[in-house]
């Protein structure tokens, strides 16, 4: 054998030796210390969690003889200082409400937009039995909006990382701000 043919049958050889595991997605792994799935899933059931055991609620049913509250899940911007896609986040907090059953939730920002041109679109080319008309929509009572932050505070190699997601519940008649409320995460990371 030529060395060229030993080097490359090494190469093939050492690149064969990556290990690929499936574990359950409820599982908390945590490799580079950065924000992660688990993260958002935890702190997306703590915070609705909260929310939904807040006073609002009580009062708004109260007021509104038991009709559940219609609720939009807003803006939640990335203050932090890594890429997050707070999109998983977002839906981390939808799936939870609608879980719990306890509040109406109906779509905002670009899926609405999607919604109504689908209904625009329809007006002209779907039958009159079946097309769905304008000014129907359930109007949201209240708006959830927020922000996930990070400080790093890093020394060599060493790091602590610390999240702090902060949310609010704000009702949109009345533009009241009804909940708010933030959860901390704090990672030490030694390379």
């Amino acid at each position: 054998m030529t060395i060229a043919a030993i080097a490359v049958s090494g190469m093939v050889i050492s690149s064969c030796s990556r290990q690929v595991t499936r574990v359950s997605t409820d599982e908390t792994i945590d490799i580079s210390g950065n924000w992660n799935n688990s993260d958002s899933r935890m702190v997306a059931q703590e915070m609705t969690q909260s929310i939904l055991g807040h006073a609002w609620l009580s009062n708004h049913l109260e007021q509104h003889t038991g009709k559940k509250p219609v609720v939009v899940v807003g803006m939640v911007q990335n203050k932090s200082h890594e890429h997050i896609d707070a999109e998983t986040f977002v839906k981390d907090v939808e799936q939870t409400f609608i879980q719990t059953q306890r509040v109406r939730l109906v779509q905002g920002g670009k899926k609405r937009e999607e919604l109504r041109a689908e209904k625009a679109d329809q007006q002209a080319n779907a039958s009159l039995s079946s097309m769905k008309k304008f000014g129907l929509e359930n109007g949201a009572d209240y708006i959830l909006q927020g922000s996930i932050n990070s400080i790093v505070d890093a020394h060599k190699r060493q790091k602590v990382v610390s999240y702090q997601v902060n949310l609010e519940l704000t009702n949109i008649q009345t533009n009241e701000v009804v909940w708010i409320g933030d959860k901390k995460i704090t990672k030490y990371v030694k390379n």
